[in-house]
């Protein structure tokens, strides 16, 4: 990539940054001015306590599995040559809805304080099958620090149908903020030594793109706890079909024109008392970048790989372990999402026992704050529904996923409503 081309795009970024602190959404009543009177004042969780214990830390190690080489290349030899990105989102066939033209019970799953300032629903197809429900996202601000990939903008968000035992994600057009098209590609994983594969069955509560990879979280009932997949070992589907795999006209991926196959994946190491990653973000505060991931009251993270020939993989020892180099326990309730930048972590909390919405909080080892609304200093205005964080580091928003709405804030904004 030329210094020019990085050059024209940090001057691009920087003019959409001004229009988006410039300007914030036009939203309805019924999405930002919800009455202070539903939320309730949470508990206040405190310090994170740092994590030190040999056992506590051995619960945190992941094993990393490869697939073999020759699997991988005997899979894209029978399918014909892997795609990239670009063309992925050069067949971009659905379109999301700008916030003024959601629904009211749509916008519901927005955050009250602070409030977005961009915001969009899927199209009413996808937006109307109960049998998917999105999860996840992540950026090209994570695969790269100019928020580039190639000569594209990008979202990505996970979503997951457990009731099919199927997992997916969108690829978003971001390039024109005013007009964001995507398309599907289906996760699978490889079987037969690459002679087949099978969907991912999995509900996908955490992704991190970053340089050529895409991690993503793995439910219980197997000890992966993460996948790996290669974003330029993007597969192109030759029969549009409901079974997955390999079928007697090629191959099919439910419908799906794309198909990611798994390249890898991060085992759990530590037992019976092995915790798992749910939500997950990417730190460029430290050194190396790291995987920040969050689960079961503990928040952690691991260094990424530094080994030219291992990229977008985590740093591992001599025995392919994955170990965490910081860990916290912490007392938010339901943490999922999460972000990591320097000595601050930012949780979001789950709504309370009454439903309605959860909280978001930035805690350290001194204390914790919570974005707060309303006169009585109520901290639950967060989404109810908000598994995932992730952070633009070159246009300063965070990105987050509620319900059916996908959407963006600044990260100084949350800053700024901390009670």
């Amino acid at each position: 990539m030329s210094a020019r081309g990085r050059h024209r795009r940090r001057r691009r970024g920087r003019a959409l940054r001004a229009v988006l602190t410039g300007a914030a959404l036009g939203l309805t009543a019924a999405a930002t001015l919800i009455s202070a009177s539903q939320a309730t004042v949470g508990s206040d969780p405190g310090a994170l306590k740092p994590l030190t214990s040999a056992s506590g830390l051995g619960a945190l190690q992941l094993r990393e599995h490869l697939e073999p080489q020759q699997s991988l290349d005997r899979l894209s030899s029978a399918m014909g040559r892997p795609v990239g990105v670009d063309a992925v989102l050069k067949s971009a066939d659905h379109t999301l809805r700008d916030a003024a033209d959601c629904t009211t019970d749509e916008k519901s799953a927005l955050p009250v304080e602070p409030a977005a300032t961009r915001a969009y629903c899927w199209d009413s197809g996808d937006a109307a099958d109960p049998a998917w429900t999105p999860r996840s996202v992540t950026t090209s601000g994570d695969a790269d620090e100019d928020g580039w990939w190639g000569s594209n903008r990008v979202i990505l968000s996970g979503w997951s149908a457990t009731s099919r035992g199927l997992a997916r994600v969108g690829f978003v057009n971001a390039a024109d903020p005013a007009h964001l098209t995507y398309t599907w590609a289906l996760l699978a994983v490889p079987t037969d030594g690459g002679r087949d594969y099978r969907g991912l069955v999995s509900t996908i509560s955490g992704m991190v793109w970053y340089q050529d990879k895409l991690l993503v979280t793995t439910g219980g009932g197997t000890r992966d706890a993460l996948y790996v997949y290669d974003m330029n070992r993007i597969q192109r589907t030759t029969v549009t079909a409901s079974a997955v795999g390999r079928v007697r006209e090629g191959w099919s991926a439910a419908g799906y024109r794309y198909v990611l196959p798994a390249i890898g994946s991060y085992r759990l190491a530590g037992g019976k008392a092995a915790l798992r990653p749910a939500g997950l973000s990417l730190d460029r505060s430290t050194v190396p970048d790291s995987l920040v991931a969050s689960g079961a009251k503990h928040l952690w993270r691991y260094p990424f790989s530094l080994d030219p020939a291992r990229p977008g993989l985590l740093a591992t020892d001599s025995a392919g372990r994955a170990v965490p180099e910081e860990a916290y326990a912490t007392k938010v309730d339901g943490s999922g999402g999460v972000l990591a930048v320097g000595s601050a972590w930012y949780v979001g909390g789950a709504a309370g026992a009454d439903g309605g919405r959860g909280s978001m909080w930035r805690q350290d080892t001194h204390g914790a704050k919570a974005t707060e609304c309303g006169a009585d200093g109520t901290d639950r205005c967060w989404s109810a529904q908000s598994d995932s964080l992730s952070y633009w580091q070159e246009t300063g928003e965070v990105w987050s996923v509620s319900g059916r709405m996908l959407f963006a804030l600044p990260l100084n904004s949350i800053d700024s409503s901390l009670g």
